[in-house]
């Protein structure tokens, strides 16, 4: 088999079970703040098929995969929750969409620290998993950035609205509602404002 399809099969790979990852964290978070939703539809499991959506979790992958010069990203089925099962409803949403950038933010601390031990250990032996550990680290950072974009529906919109004064209620419910058009229009042509921090945090993590 073709070494570049097995490449892209491996990302691939990595990415669903770190989205996956990712939206399990959602709901663990939301059921310690008190609401159980997550659980009862059976989405807290790394089963990647109640997660996986055809279009955000395979397909879109795939077309990244073999575009030059791309980034891989994608995303699954949001974890659901209910926030009137939440004691704070502004400030349980808001650390329900933190869990999910901060899960991948976490794998890739931890494989990081693998890639370091590996490195400065002298475990020459080793030194052929570091591309696939960085596969890992690379995936898991670009996932938390792009969620931490204060579009909806991605995590830092629920961010942003934490912020936003009373008052606003309107302004965010519009912006929910055009908000996957906006992040189309983001994907298409301002993707690029966000390598700079991807790559900043991968020298923060990794040091190479």
């Amino acid at each position: 088999m073709d070494s570049s399809i097995l490449i892209i099969a491996y990302q691939v790979i990595v990415l669903v079970f770190s989205i996956i990852i990712h939206e399990i964290s959602h709901g663990f978070v939301a059921e310690e703040l008190g609401d159980d939703t997550a659980r009862r539809a059976g989405r807290l499991t790394l089963n990647p098929l109640p997660h996986i959506d055809p279009f955000g979790s395979i397909l879109l992958p795939l077309i990244l995969s073999v575009l030059p010069g791309g980034i891989i990203f994608g995303w699954a089925k949001p974890v659901p929750f209910n926030p009137l099962n939440l004691k704070n409803m502004k400030k349980g949403s808001m650390l329900i969409a933190l869990a999910g950038p901060a899960s991948n933010l976490f794998l890739a601390g931890i494989f990081a620290i693998v890639v370091r031990g590996i490195i400065f250990g002298g475990f020459s032996d080793l030194f052929f998993l570091i591309p696939f550990l960085k596969v890992i680290i690379v995936i898991n950072i670009v996932l938390a950035v792009f969620n931490l974009v204060p579009i909806p529906p991605l995590d830092g919109s629920k961010v942003l609205f934490y912020f936003l004064p009373r008052g606003t209620e309107q302004i965010q419910m519009a912006f929910e509602r055009y908000g996957f058009f906006i992040l189309v229009f983001f994907i298409i042509f301002g993707i690029e404002i966000i390598y700079p921090v991807i790559e900043g945090i991968y020298r923060l993590f990794v040091g190479i």
